[in-house]
């Protein structure tokens, strides 16, 4: 049997294990991107005199203190806001059926008073079933307790995993380079060079991007007075993976928020400005320091491999989706270098080279 066959019976057999162990897989998946990210600090930390178990010990100590201001500070003050976003639904309603829809009724002739009254019943509804809902599910728990079990320890797994993968991520990309076959070594370091170029750039560099528009958008929607600032800024930042996507969730939210709370022009020009100025750190600042031009993952690239990864294998899906998108994204530009280098794409293959030459 030829050695292409082999191949594909490999990557076959590859993915029909990951259809089999998609939950099994979903610590070892995480840990090696915290690995892969914290990688680069902890070989900065060994340059600077720290054995490769001390860098990886400081390393997650850090980790661990931001976990811990995040889980003491952030989250209780996200969900005290969350609390009072909800009770001021009501009154977006009200103010919607009283003065909206009267004037949108008067100038396009559009009657959505019947819509709305449909749209907060079901709201009503499912909000008074929500602690039904959650006690069927705490129900669940606790009849399926090993299944419970099973997710404490798959998340407690992410760590041990992160740890002992990170103290061994130089060794293990060179015994990979080593089993790699010597006549495949060159284009496949290559390769794995500007994959890593492109992951790099996306997963450090993106995830800085958005941490940074989180708290540029969470601490001006607060210095202006707006309530819920810091859950609209880190919504806004999350939502900024998508270019713009961010900044049109961000503003039409704080928007809507301020003008229910102060009702004056002067405090919806805060909020334009305190977007507005995110956006301009953004596009002079954050995007040319910490992206560049390396990543060349288009929005909708984004957005399709994370769907398809999470349709196809979950929350172990969604993790390799961006990882996967990036290789893939390498390879293909790797065919159309080669397929516009060849004799298929020109006459003797210097047509292509021929149209770059004065």
């Amino acid at each position: 049997m030829r050695r292409e066959w082999w191949i594909l019976i490999g990557v076959v057999a590859l993915v029909w294990l990951l259809f089999q162990l998609e939950t099994m897989l979903m610590p070892f998946i995480a840990g090696m991107i915290l690995a892969y990210l914290s990688d680069p600090l902890a070989d900065r930390l060994e340059r600077l005199g720290l054995s490769r178990t001390l860098a990886v010990c400081a390393v997650f100590l850090l980790m661990s203190v931001l976990l811990a201001i995040a889980l003491l500070i952030l989250i209780p003050l996200l969900m005290q806001q969350i609390r009072q976003f909800n009770l001021m639904i009501p009154g977006i309603f009200a103010w919607v059926q009283t003065v909206l829809a009267p004037q949108l009724q008067d100038w396009v002739g559009l009657d959505v008073t019947a819509d709305l009254d449909a749209i907060q019943q079901t709201l009503a509804s499912n909000w008074q079933n929500a602690g039904e809902y959650a006690a069927q599910l705490l129900g669940r728990v606790g009849r399926s307790g090993m299944a419970f079990i099973t997710w404490v320890t798959y998340v407690a797994l992410i760590p041990v995993v992160t740890f002992y993968l990170l103290l061994d991520w130089d060794r293990m990309m060179a015994n990979l380079r080593d089993l790699l076959p010597r006549q495949w070594e060159p284009d496949a370091v290559r390769l794995g060079r500007r994959c890593d170029e492109v992951l790099s750039a996306f997963l450090r560099g993106q995830l800085l991007v958005m941490l940074s528009l989180g708290v540029i958008y969470a601490l001006g929607l607060t210095l202006v007075g707006v309530r819920f600032g810091l859950l609209i800024g880190m919504v806004a930042g999350l939502a900024s993976i998508v270019p713009f996507l961010g900044f049109i969730v961000g503003i039409s939210v704080a928007l809507l928020v301020a003008f229910f709370q102060f009702g004056t022009w002067l405090a919806l020009v805060g909020v334009v400005v305190v977007f507005a100025t995110g956006q301009a750190l953004e596009s002079t600042l954050l995007q040319p320091k910490l992206l560049g031009d390396r990543i060349g993952l288009h929005p909708v690239a984004v957005i399709f491999a994370v769907l398809a990864g999470g349709n196809l294998f979950g929350f172990t899906g969604v993790l390799l989706a961006l990882p996967a998108a990036a290789v893939i994204m390498v390879l293909l530009r790797e065919l159309n270098d080669r397929y516009k280098r060849s004799t298929l794409y020109g006459v003797d293959g210097s047509e292509h080279r021929n149209e770059d030459s004065p």
